[in-house]
């Protein structure tokens, strides 16, 4: 009798999932966007930009929310892009979707460790060749704490959002003794008045407070590990995104009524200056580490989540087979996982922390954000007595806002950032259409002679 194949198993519970998602938004995103987000606004307007995040965070929310609720699979956007499209132009996006992550998913790997190499520096002296040690060691040790079955992983990601969020409560707690109202709500005359550069401010800022946010579809990534998918996926979105929106607004009031905003601005450990002000040097220590902890988890997550995409679309027979491997007794794709850890530490070695987070969300936005979002709208149109486990709210405004924002988001961006994004995709369909397309009708030409 032959053997079976090891497959994914759905060990994952809501509890789990949610944690999973919250690590992952968290990480070290906020604590080392947040000058930058407050010099982008000049002042404590900035509340805006994090407020359209998490505005933009529930709409996309709600597209991730119906598709992973419908189509629960290792993967997330490679199979909701084919499924809701279902012709030649999905799977062309599906693939795009994959190329993109090759190079998107270990960026992000990338600035979760580069970010922790950074905030290591306010603890240890390290020149600019020790950080990009101590940033590929990170990836390396995380790969190694991934290589097990997801049963375990979900019990260490619980573990891993307790000292999160334990960390975010200390930090918005702290504030109340010494919070001057002055700093927190004053704002200057000129604050609100709605020129081009204030949009421009606005929609840099916010670029920066939605990578911040980035991370509650993650669940959906790995929708083939989650226990009673159709209902735990939608609520797993959710509770993380409004959790973690109101641990960002509690974080960015508390900091602006403890210090002036151009203070703010130009820190480079916001948080460790924000402790260091309220208590004294050791207590910043602490929080120092906690936050190192914090970029760890993210980490943690990110690369479990991204690792599932090329797994899934080897599966289905566009990628690469020896990504559809899964390890024998830990149930885990793990080449796919080998492969995102050694490109995120090469990246890590190589590249800037600013210019890494303006390239990670200018080069998903057309092909993931935006293309699940028009297809959602499609496959309403096409299919409008399809079963949908779960049905977004007030449908189709959240789809048709959130690719407003998006938009507003993406052309507000540097033109270097926005050309490059667009010479991946187009670069993409050119690898398409030569090479992968004819690829698969030989292979069916082929099969259908035997």
């Amino acid at each position: 009798m032959a053997e079976t194949a090891p497959s994914l198993e759905r060990g994952l519970s809501l509890t789990q999932a949610t944690a999973i998602n919250m690590i992952d938004m968290v990480g070290i995103g906020p604590f080392i966007t947040l000058p930058l987000i407050v010099g982008a606004m000049r002042g404590p307007q900035c509340i805006l930009a994090w407020i359209l995040g998490a505005l933009l965070a529930f709409l996309d929310g709600s597209v991730w929310a119906e598709l992973g609720a419908k189509w629960p699979m290792a993967g997330g956007s490679y199979v909701f892009l084919q499924k809701v499209y279902e012709n030649r132009f999905g799977k062309m996006m599906s693939f795009l979707l994959v190329w993109q992550t090759l190079i998107q998913a270990p960026l992000v790997v990338a600035s979760a460790a580069i970010g922790f190499s950074k905030y290591l520096t306010y603890l240890v002296s390290l020149d600019a060749i020790q950080q990009k040690i101590v940033s590929g060691a990170l990836v390396i040790l995380v790969t190694i704490l991934l290589y097990r079955n997801i049963k375990s992983i979900g019990k260490i990601s619980v573990l891993l959002w307790i000292i999160t969020g334990g960390t975010f409560l200390w930090l918005i707690g702290s504030g109340f003794r010494h919070f001057n109202p002055h700093w927190a709500f004053t704002f200057s005359k000129d604050a609100f008045d709605l020129t081009p550069i204030f949009f421009v401010g606005l929609g840099q800022a916010s670029l920066k407070t939605v990578y911040s946010y980035l991370g509650y579809y993650n669940v959906c990534h790995l929708g083939g590990e989650i226990k009673n998918p159709d209902r735990n996926i939608p609520r797993a979105i959710f509770l993380s995104v409004g959790g973690i929106a109101i641990l960002y607004l509690g974080m960015q009031i508390m900091i602006s009524g403890a210090m002036p905003w151009q203070q703010i601005a130009s820190s480079n450990f916001i948080i460790s200056t924000y402790f260091q002000q309220l208590y004294n040097p050791f207590v910043a220590k602490i929080a120092t580490a906690l936050i190192l902890i914090i970029a760890s988890s993210s980490l943690f997550a990110v690369m479990l989540g991204y690792s599932r995409i090329p797994y899934a679309a080897a599966v289905d027979g566009n990628f690469f087979k020896v990504f559809a491997k899964v390890h024998p007794k830990k149930n885990f794709p793990y080449i796919s996982l080998l492969f995102m850890g050694g490109l995120g530490f090469i990246f890590s070695l190589l590249f800037k922390l600013t210019e890494v987070i303006t390239a990670i969300l200018t080069m998903r936005i057309i092909v993931q954000f935006v293309g699940q979002s028009s297809g959602v709208l499609y496959w309403h149109w096409k299919k409008p007595k399809d079963i949908r486990p779960y049905k977004m709210w007030l449908f189709p405004l959240p789809a048709i806002i959130g690719i407003i924002i998006w938009l507003f988001i993406l052309f507000t961006s540097p033109w270097v950032y926005i050309a490059g994004a667009a010479g991946i995709i187009i670069a993409g369909i050119i690898i398409y259409i030569t090479i992968i397309e004819p690829q698969k009708a030989r292979s069916l030409a082929e099969a259908r002679s035997i």
